[in-house]
């Protein structure tokens, strides 16, 4: 009786805050759909998209949830959904939509964020970047398609390979190391001085056992949900080197078909859905890393020094990106004023709570 009670209190000051009526059925549905299984951490937050928007609306939306490859199987062929309005939620990563949005790439940018704190801050909406990449996504998708909110898919891409520990640069040199057909990771690997190796992501394990490729850049739950220690992938070398975003699309004209009242309870629903998304990783990476030394793993932490000689390693990366991509140069900009801003905003925050 008590959680009964708790929980209708609970929805109706949800309902109270929004100033949505009350439905007696659903007005409105929402098809959302991620490339990804129930393990994942965009289906953790799209659960608490639906339950939120679903309650917050009184039951005027409804949110349907379509994980893997249902409604489409990769990010040109989801995002033509989205488009046409066959699917009306999608997340896709920065390799995933970089074909059509080609400026997202600069979430692939080595060393620009230094951790979550920063991460969080800089990608929240109403920072400069986060509008600036979603004016840039509404122009050039002929106002079809709404960037909602950029999210955290796997925590950080770190590099880990077969062979030997990484503690700069030049133990980089000639490994062979496994990218997505992307330009801007191709890149990287060779400012580093390895050699950049397309392989299709179900293929990795085999060719992490073959030779084919000898490392990676990825993210810790990745690794340990492929089973890829067991390939032999023994080395991780914790760079942090770029933040693994994840983009929220949405239909626009699935949005701007509902009143106001209700488009407020979907945007709210995806800064919900982002706090989930920030959350997720840091609590999975927790296990995965155990997991991974435990089987014998290495895992590194550049020193600040070393660090810092990875980033100057990595430097033309940036020129190559402002040169070479539209918009590159732009969108490179307002993610260094963001970042700038949210520096300056944590050394506040932090300063109150230890002085």
């Amino acid at each position: 009786m008590l959680k009964q009670t708790l929980k209708t209190l609970s929805v109706a000051a949800l309902v109270a805050a929004t100033g949505v009526t009350a439905a007696s059925a659903a007005d409105y549905s929402i098809r959302a759909t991620a490339n990804a299984n129930e393990n994942d951490e965009d289906y953790d937050g799209l659960v608490v998209f639906k339950n939120y928007v679903e309650a917050a609306s009184n039951g005027a939306i409804e949110v349907e949830i379509f994980m893997g490859t249902q409604l489409c199987s990769n990010g040109a062929e989801c995002l033509q959904g989205v488009g046409d309005g066959t699917i009306d939620v999608y997340v896709g990563t920065s390799g995933g939509v970089s074909g059509i949005f080609p400026y997202v790439q600069v979430l692939d940018l080595p060393y620009l964020m230094a951790d979550d704190r920063i991460a969080e801050t800089a990608l929240a909406s109403g920072s400069e970047f986060s509008n600036t990449l979603k004016g840039l996504v509404m122009e050039d998708s002929g106002g079809m398609i709404r960037l909602m909110t950029v999210g955290n898919t796997g925590g950080w891409r770190n590099f880990a390979n077969t062979k030997r520990r990484v503690q700069t640069p030049s133990d980089m040199e000639g490994l062979k190391i496994r990218t997505v057909v992307a330009d801007l990771p191709q890149e990287l690997v060779k400012a580093l001085g390895a050699s950049p190796t397309p392989i299709p992501w179900p293929e990795l394990f085999t060719s992490f056992q073959t030779g084919v490729v000898e490392g990676s850049k990825n993210g810790i739950t990745d690794i340990m949900g492929m089973k890829f220690p067991d390939a032999g992938l023994q080395y991780i070398t914790l760079d942090g080197h770029a933040y693994m975003g994840a983009l929220w699309f949405m239909n626009n004209e699935k949005l701007m078909d509902m009143p106001e009242g209700l488009r407020a309870v979907v945007s709210d629903g995806f800064y919900q859905l982002q706090q989930a998304t920030f959350a997720s990783p840091k609590r999975k990476s927790i296990a995965a890393y155990e997991e991974f030394v435990a089987g014998g793993g290495d895992l590194y932490v550049p020193t600040p020094e070393e660090k810092a000689m990875f980033k100057e390693a990595a430097a033309p990366v940036y020129d190559w990106f402002k040169s070479n991509v539209a918009n590159g140069e732009v969108i490179f900009d307002a993610l260094n004023a963001s970042v700038a801003e949210a520096e300056a905003a944590v050394a506040a925050a932090r300063a109150v709570d230890v002085q």
